[in-house]
């Protein structure tokens, strides 16, 4: 592992060596705008809540009178390993810059496992009105447009959003969940594929079929989200993942896993909990999450673990900051988001989560703290980058169809497995 300059991650060697294979830099990228596009629509996630009821538009909200004025707190509920952090005081660097700067105290929670477990748990309390003590949630595409279809969050004032408006990423500005992002803005985005441990797997995993050997049963784990997971399941099977695929295929992925499950070689099916196998050393590899290994290698101090997108494809997403409809702490919650939006303070979290940044100058700023960072693919991906690894979309699914596969996915692999 190099040594910590200042306090960014370092890049990984799998990046550099994408970086060196590419010829070098790779420019800014211009990729969100198509289906196959990180954070322009795609549909990502796990399982469904029950159907949206009908509403009445967003006139119709009556929402929590705002006391931010004289509550100066922000309640955040996110994912793991997803913000900067001081490695000695465990703060977050961004945050007590916030604070310091507006008087406003972000209490920063990593509420979310996945985005079915998360808004199961919160979505009746939205329902009925109820608080669920937090101003900004996370969720992925697929999810965020559940909630705005719910009307489960707020409008957003993009006045008070300067940094968002003169910054967001041009392709992101418009997405099918949210048409000029009045509800959501895009807080990471990044890809799903292979990650393991290349000491203890003891060779290269570059196809999904690497992972079925006799020496890893068992010691595999896979992502609840099933657009990530049987995302890779169906594009190793031949499926353009962004066309226009039916439930055949979506039954065929399922039956895979199951029989993985069935043969011993998968041992768990989870959210973000699944670095807690790997960190263990229960499992070795599996479908994840690219920033986290990544987070995860820089955390133990193991440089071999790697991550890779399979020869057959990988998946990509964005979660998004949104105001819960509950929260009276409204301008608040928009002062945080806007500042997550300057280039400077949004170089500073990917040098440490290593995530897709989606913010314009945020690579200048990265040049300052990393240029090796800058260059990576992982962080800054071009439109080549995407199309040569074949990293696509989960495509947008309808109503009755998200609820059909979430059912199926849920009734024969995370409770029938």
């Amino acid at each position: 592992m190099n040594p910590l300059r200042g306090r960014r991650r370092p890049a990984s060697p799998e990046a550099r060596a994408i970086i060196q294979a590419s010829g070098g830099a790779l420019s800014r990228r211009a990729l969100l705008g198509t289906a196959g596009a990180v954070g322009a629509g795609v549909a990502l996630g796990a399982c469904a809540p029950p159907k949206p009821p009908a509403t009445g538009g967003l006139a119709a909200l009556d929402l929590p009178k705002d006391v931010s004025a004289t509550d100066k707190v922000v309640k955040w509920a996110n994912w793991t390993a997803y913000m900067d952090i001081d490695e000695e005081t465990q703060k977050h660097p961004t945050l007590e810059a916030f604070t310091k700067r507006t008087g406003i105290k972000v209490e920063y929670f990593e509420d979310i496992d996945d985005n079915d477990t998360y808004f199961s748990k919160i979505t009746p309390q939205l329902r009925a009105g109820q608080s669920i003590d937090r101003d900004i949630f996370t969720p992925t595409d697929w999810m965020a447009g559940r909630v705005i279809r719910e009307q489960l969050c707020q409008p957003l004032d993009l006045m008070s959003l300067p940094h968002v408006v003169s910054n967001m990423l041009d392709p992101l500005r418009q997405v099918s969940f949210d048409p000029g992002r009045r509800q959501s803005v895009t807080w990471q985005s990044g890809f799903a594929g292979i990650g393991y441990n290349r000491k203890k797997v003891g060779r290269e995993l570059k196809s999904l079929d690497d992972l079925w050997t006799d020496d890893l049963k068992g010691k595999v784990v896979v992502l609840s989200e099933f657009r990530d997971t049987i995302g890779i399941v169906m594009q190793s099977q031949g499926v353009d993942i962004e066309s226009d695929w039916g439930r055949t295929e979506f039954e065929n992925a399922v039956e895979f896993v199951e029989q993985k499950i069935d043969e011993g070689y998968i041992r768990r099916v989870k959210g973000n909990a699944y670095l807690e196998d790997l960190a263990a050393g229960t499992a070795y590899a599996g479908i994840t999450w690219s920033g986290d290994i990544f987070t995860l290698a820089w955390d133990t101090g193991d440089d071999a673990w790697t991550f890779t997108i399979p020869e057959s494809g990988g998946t990509l997403w964005s979660d998004n900051m949104m105001v819960p409809i509950t929260s009276n702490r409204q301008a608040n919650a928009h002062k945080v988001i806007d500042y997550y939006y300057e280039p400077a303070v949004a170089a500073e979290v990917a040098a440490f989560v290593n995530y897709v940044c989606p913010v314009k100058g945020a690579q200048e700023e990265m040049m300052k703290i990393d240029p090796e960072l800058a260059e990576s693919p992982f962080i800054f991906p071009s439109e080549q980058f995407i199309a040569d690894s074949n990293i696509q979309g989960f495509r947008a699914l309808s109503a009755d169809d998200d609820s059909a596969f979430a059912k199926l996915w849920s009734d024969r692999v995370i409770l029938g497995g």
